[in-house]
């Protein structure tokens, strides 16, 4: 007779994951389960489910890093349990990542004497960085005006109405008017010279976008300094400028090293640059670099002890992993100058092949420069069937990630799609995308349009109630543009419900 037995429900070391009860069981999703389960298959369920992710390297929305070198990856891995903020117990961290500040700075044209160490810190990216040196300008305009016995509590600040949303949460939680410089249809950055009308005796800085997430573009940092400059004059004011070169800060130097956008320039006191996007490095990693010790005031930064030695520490978190910051420096010392620029000239050149493959098709207009971050926007000459909304959702099913928006104010009516450049983005992947938008548009051709449809709809509802109004192009397209919006929003809502 042949004895058998019956594995309990608890014994699964007999059992592949597969064929154990973890995959036929619901897991709980907003409580903790009541009992354990074997790390294997909690690696693989949540495996599983990650594979419903996009591919990271075909996300051509997002300016952040998705490739480094295995041997960065050790490195990142082997560090990935050292905290940061413990500067005491890891001492060569904190050397690390201040020779990361003081190589930053001298890119930067900083005005450093020879043996003097730059004033800057990591963040955890350039929303970070920004807060910190907003801080810094408010606490130092708020100074000022109160030794002069004057008002402090309406403090401003001027940017771009295509500034990325970290400045506007910077104004809503630090309290801070941001008054912003409209666009308008075909200049999509800040006009110098209207930015400096804005200006007034509350405003504790004007920020320049050095590369617009909205088209890579940058803006005339040089302009604004010499205009403001006279108006301070005039004025007897000081207003400085700060430069968000999140984007475009590893960019500059090494393909337009002539471009006066830094502290070559007297009225930059700070400039922030995200390590996790043209740096290099996985997201996480940001540095903010001020002009001098002058410009950040002493009482925003914080002395401790209770680690095992006086610690500075000037940021708005605590504890932080120390592997982006090493990888930052691995970045720096292995590729170098002449690694930099070639991986900063490839990407051009690949924006390059992109935007003329684009051209060829005859159906684009291309809103984005040659000369600034290297990405694509671009937007369809005749939007009346389809829209860019619809070329952006039919791309997913051949894997590309490409986002379709609408401009901030007052260029609303115009929808681009855009593509960014990285250093894994390859000719041959250019070459391909072409491809499959070609694909995409001759899909669409033969179909019907969607969005016509409904307004013919709600034309033909207007038209029974006899209140018919003739639309203008703009209006028209307007309306199609606020359609879009508003289903992919929708479609984001329901997203979000499912999981």
């Amino acid at each position: 007779m042949v004895l058998s037995k019956t594995a309990s429900e608890t014994d699964v070391s007999v059992h592949s994951t597969f064929a154990s009860r973890y995959v036929r069981t619901s897991l709980p999703r907003f409580k903790m389960p009541e009992n354990s389960i074997p790390k294997e298959a909690a690696y693989q369920i949540i495996n599983d489910e990650l594979m419903l992710d996009g591919n990271p390297r075909l996300n051509l929305a997002s300016f952040v890093t998705t490739w480094m070198e295995p041997e960065c990856d050790k490195l990142i891995m082997d560090s990935i349990n050292k905290n940061y903020v413990d500067m005491d117990e890891y001492p060569v961290t904190t050397e690390l990542q201040n020779r990361c500040v003081n190589i930053i700075a001298h890119l930067f044209n900083a005005p450093l004497g020879e043996s003097e160490a730059a004033v800057g810190v990591g963040t955890v990216g350039s929303s970070e960085a920004i807060m910190l040196a907003g801080l810094a300008f408010k606490r130092k305009w708020q100074n000022k005006r109160k030794a002069e016995g004057k008002p402090y509590d309406k403090p401003n600040i001027v940017t771009g109405a295509n500034v990325q949303v970290c400045w506007e949460k910077f104004a809503r939680y630090f309290e801070v008017e941001l008054k912003e410089v409209k666009l308008r249809e075909g200049y999509y950055v800040m006009d110098p010279v209207k930015a400096v009308e804005m200006v007034d005796e509350n405003t504790i800085c004007v920020a320049a976008i050095l590369g617009s997430t909205l088209n890579g573009e940058f803006e005339d940092v040089k302009l604004l300094n010499d205009l403001l400059i006279k108006k301070n004059k005039e004025t007897g004011w000081d207003t400085p400028i700060h430069v968000d070169a999140a984007s475009g800060g590893f960019i500059a130097p090494f393909l337009y090293p002539e471009l006066e956008w830094d502290f070559r320039l007297p009225l930059v006191k700070s400039i922030n640059v995200s390590g996790h996007k043209y740096g290099l490095v996985y997201a996480g990693i940001g540095w903010v670099i001020w002009r001098s010790k002058e410009d950040l005031p002493e009482e925003l930064i914080f002395h401790i002890n209770y680690l095992g030695a006086d610690q500075p520490t000037f940021t708005l978190n605590f504890s932080k992993g120390s592997s982006q910051v090493i990888a930052q420096y691995y970045q720096l010392i292995r590729l170098g100058y002449e690694g930099y620029r070639n991986v900063m000239e490839n990407c051009h050149e690949n924006a390059i092949v992109l935007k003329e493959g684009l051209e060829k098709t005859g159906r684009f207009n291309i809103v984005s420069k040659d000369n600034g971050v290297p990405l694509v926007a671009f937007s369809l000459k005749d939007n009346k069937r389809h829209d860019e909304f619809e070329i952006s959702e039919m791309l997913r099913r051949f894997g590309w990630i490409v986002p379709a928006y609408t401009m901030p104010a007052d260029a609303q009516h115009i929808t681009v799609l855009r593509v960014v450049i990285r250093e894994d983005f390859s000719r041959t992947l250019a070459e391909r995308l072409v491809i499959d938008i070609q694909k995409v548009l001759h899909e669409l051709d033969t179909l019907p349009t969607k969005v016509n449809a409904k307004l013919a709809m709600a034309e033909e509802e207007e038209a029974k109630s006899g209140t018919v109004v003739k639309k203008t192009a703009i209006e028209t397209q307007r309306e199609v543009a606020a359609f879009w919006k508003k289903y992919v929003s929708e479609r984001k809502i329901n997203k979000n419900k499912i999981c």
